[in-house]
């Protein structure tokens, strides 16, 4: 496995041949995509009380409007990335785009709550085999070093934006139009990206007529989505409930069966080999443990504003837009400072920068004023987030072979959406656990603040783990790192 380094001049990259004319263009097909993905993460959570009355959904079903999206994307992430090797990334980004804009439809005209529910997990699919396409596809365009660091950054300050700005974006669909232009919004955005890819776009296929690994496609993404499910369970029965206990277990049993198939067969669906990257599995690793705390700010933020200071749903959005901004403004400055800093020693300021800002928000009190209650440690997290996020992505595609590069792709934002997930479940039963079923405002206030207590420690534990074991500059990282 070569080492991520760009001493190699252009002409030696097997992609520079069929690198597009116009890179900045694809750069923004790409972002563009990536939005529309991370966005349906999380703008679907104002929306749900009028889903709710217009289905009369049980309050155990509605959490599917969510889940089945989180499901299908974090379970088939693998499996779109290294399609996206095999088959051509151009390929599967205008096929994860299409299938993600038709669930829209079908989501925004659904008539009985089933359908919706269906169309979620079309909708997380769709996302699954565009989202690794979208990180190859700006790889590809743009050669490695300064100007390729700059790219993923506008990446991450994109695909950050478009899950800070979900609360907002759907606290003003809903209140202003109504819950289905939450999905429907995204078809005129999703048919003018799948037009400008058709243009602009070059195919790339870097598999080099390898074929897909099927038995290995089958355990992953079974593993995966397996998983995924124990942790929403645990939302709501805990982890100790057969409910969520044993998906879990089944998960990582599907897992381990699946580290052992790709160990023995000719032609994997994740070469092993990638992990003897360090700059890959650190760096992997890392946005795993940061994803696992940050992931959640969003949530408690949102829950802190509307149920303890009574904001309505579009005033909780409006109220974290200096958080959004924040982290484009991170993900933006990361590439600058990349080349003074290092990538390793900029990801751990950035970590140690969110911890302080998840220290100071976990000070919140009852009836705490905006600007040191929600503004100003939101502004730190989220700095500190964007500042993180760049290098460490940089690190993580900067060691990939070219028939490697959509499954590092995958790889990477399997580790951020799997790491949400698993935080998400944790710190929300942390919470849980203060609270002890308390309804009001101090007990609801308590068990926020000791979530992010906890978010805390867990970004200081990240910043020492990436001092440890990320590369150093003259080791293993890419240039100006």
């Amino acid at each position: 496995m070569p080492q991520p380094h760009t001493d190699a001049p252009p002409s030696t990259d097997p992609r520079s041949a069929r690198r597009p004319a116009r890179p900045w263009a694809v750069v923004l097909v790409a972002c563009a995509g990536t939005f529309l993905v991370v966005l349906d993460v999380s703008v679907v959570n104002v929306a749900l009380p009028s889903v709710r009355a217009e289905f009369a959904m049980s309050a155990a079903a509605l959490q599917w409007v969510v889940n089945a999206y989180a499901i299908a994307f974090s379970g088939f992430m693998l499996l779109g990335g290294r399609a996206a090797d095999l088959y051509g990334q151009k390929r599967m980004f205008l096929l994860g785009l299409g299938l993600f804009t038709a669930a829209s439809v079908a989501g925004g005209l659904a008539q009985e709550g089933w359908q919706l529910l269906a169309a979620r997990a079309a909708q997380g699919l769709g996302g699954a085999v565009l989202s690794p396409a979208t990180l190859t596809l700006v790889a590809s365009a743009v050669p490695e070093g300064p100007a390729r660091t700059r790219a993923i950054g506008t990446w991450a300050a994109v695909g950050a934006g478009g899950g800070a700005a979900g609360g907002l974006v759907g606290g003003i669909l809903t209140d202003f139009l109504n819950w289905r232009w939450v999905l429907l919004i995204n078809v005129p955005v999703g048919v003018l990206v799948l037009v400008a890819a058709a243009v602009w776009v070059r195919e790339v296929r870097t598999g080099g007529g390898r074929r897909l690994d099927l038995p290995g496609a089958v355990l992953v993404t079974g593993g995966l989505a397996s998983f995924a499910y124990g942790i929403v369970q645990t939302e709501r029965t805990g982890w100790t409930d057969p409910r969520a206990a044993l998906p879990l277990l089944a998960g990582l049993a599907l897992l381990a069966a699946f580290t052992a198939v790709e160990s023995r067969t000719r032609e994997p669906l994740m070469p092993l080999k990638v992990f003897r990257s360090r700059a890959v599995s650190a760096a992997n690793a890392s946005l795993l443990v940061i994803s696992s705390s940050t992931f959640s700010s969003w949530f408690f933020m949102t829950l802190y504003a509307q149920n303890v200071l009574g904001y309505g749903p579009l005033r909780a959005g409006l109220a974290l837009v200096p958080s959004s901004v924040s982290i484009i403004v991170g993900s933006k400055l990361a590439p600058h400072l990349i080349p003074r800093l290092g990538a390793r020693r900029l990801a751990v300021c950035g970590a140690l920068l969110a911890a302080a800002g998840f220290a100071w928000q976990s000070t919140m009190a009852v009836n705490g004023p905006y600007v040191t209650s929600i503004l100003v440690p939101g502004v730190l997290m989220m700095t500190g987030v964007g500042l993180a996020l760049t290098p460490l992505a940089s690190l993580a595609t900067a060691g990939a072979a070219p028939g490697d590069a959509g499954l590092v792709s995958g790889l990477t934002n399997t580790s951020r959406t799997m790491g949400g997930a698993v935080g998400l479940a944790v710190l929300a039963t942390v919470a849980a656990s203060r609270t002890a079923g308390g309804t009001g405002a101090e007990a609801l206030t308590a068990g926020y603040a000791l979530a992010f207590r906890t978010g805390t420690f867990v970004l200081l534990a990240a910043a020492l783990m990436m001092l440890v074991w990320l590369p150093r500059p003259a080791a293993d990282a890419p240039r100006g790192a």
